[in-house]
């Protein structure tokens, strides 16, 4: 296992690499200045832009300035935001709990909604139940979370006014934010669930469950369901490691104050040492719980060793 996990983190460090090295160019070949975003309204001289250009470090070459951001960062120095000059890993840890609250909220959701859908669809096969679960799980994967989170503020707080639309802080203002992010996720788990399960039940190991008289809960919940997930897990993992991704369009809409929505603000205002370094966190929490999601197969599955 230790081989495997040593393995699995050195293959991820061309991908985080490649990430890093995208999101730097795209950052500094799309129009803007920063140092005009950091003098604001003023009226600055080239004499003035010139000097905040120097304090940034970015009248270097820019080979120059990735290879200096990556050698800090490497040492665990992500630098400061160009824009409030405060450590760009203070900023993360602050934001993080609001944006891990909201990514578990959305993924418990996501396994709810997908897993029991899927398994309703596959129990009634070729029937009403099936055409409608589908059909939901259809919706979900179609509608962007942008529509979707528009349509639940229209719709809970504006209409009905039982929720309040923006803000934090307890589970009125989580839930619509969550079921937004979990929607589009919660559909792809749905049709996948039911293609497993479909696999499962034609099993022969599932029918001589059924022939020993053991009762339809049993032959459901422990063999064919725990043998249906093994594929799921894969999409469960990648769906968190989307969630998080997925907060950048959801908690700016709804105000909330997690990395999402500090990422969104850090590339309007070309604050580029704070959208590197939290490039950097997401793609290394998405290696991280690929990596966790390959060694939970074996709680699943005891079969499966990795040597």
């Amino acid at each position: 296992m230790t081989r495997y996990l040593i393995r699995r983190f050195i293959q991820a460090i061309p991908t985080v690499l490649l990430v890093t090295i995208v999101v730097f160019l795209m950052l500094h070949l799309t129009p803007g200045d920063p140092a005009e975003v950091f003098l604001g309204d003023q009226r600055s001289t080239p004499e003035m832009l010139e000097n905040v250009r120097e304090m940034m470090g970015l009248n270097r070459p820019l080979h120059v300035q990735y290879v200096d951001y990556m050698s800090r960062a490497l040492q665990g120095d992500l630098g400061r935001s160009l824009q409030t000059n405060i450590p760009v890993a203070t900023q993360i840890m602050l934001r993080l709990p609001w944006t891990i609250e909201l990514a578990v909220t959305a993924l418990f959701l996501t396994v709810v909604l997908g897993v029991g859908l899927g398994v309703i669809a596959a129990l009634w096969h070729n029937t009403l139940v099936d055409t409608l679960a589908m059909t939901l799980a259809l919706v979900g994967i179609s509608m962007p979370v942008y529509w979707s989170s528009i349509l639940l503020i229209i719709l809970f707080a504006v209409r009905l006014q039982v929720l309040p639309a923006i803000g934090q802080g307890g589970l009125e203002r989580l839930i619509m934010p969550a079921f937004a992010l979990a929607l589009v996720s919660a559909g792809s788990l749905a049709r996948m669930v039911r293609s497993s399960m479909l696999e499962v039940l034609n099993q022969d190991y599932v029918l001589t469950a059924r022939a020993k008289g053991l009762t339809e809960q049993v032959v459901i919940g422990r063999h064919a369901l725990r043998n249906a997930l093994i594929p799921v897990v894969t999409i469960i993992g990648l769906t968190f490691g989307n969630l998080l991704g997925g907060a950048v369009i959801t908690e700016t809409i709804f105000a909330r104050l997690g990395i999402g929505q500090m990422y969104a603000e850090a590339v309007l205002q070309k604050d580029f040492t704070l959208v590197q370094g939290t490039t950097l966190f997401i793609s290394l929490s998405y290696v991280l719980i690929n990596i966790l999601t390959d060694m939970f197969y074996v709680v699943i599955d005891p079969r499966i060793r990795y040597e």
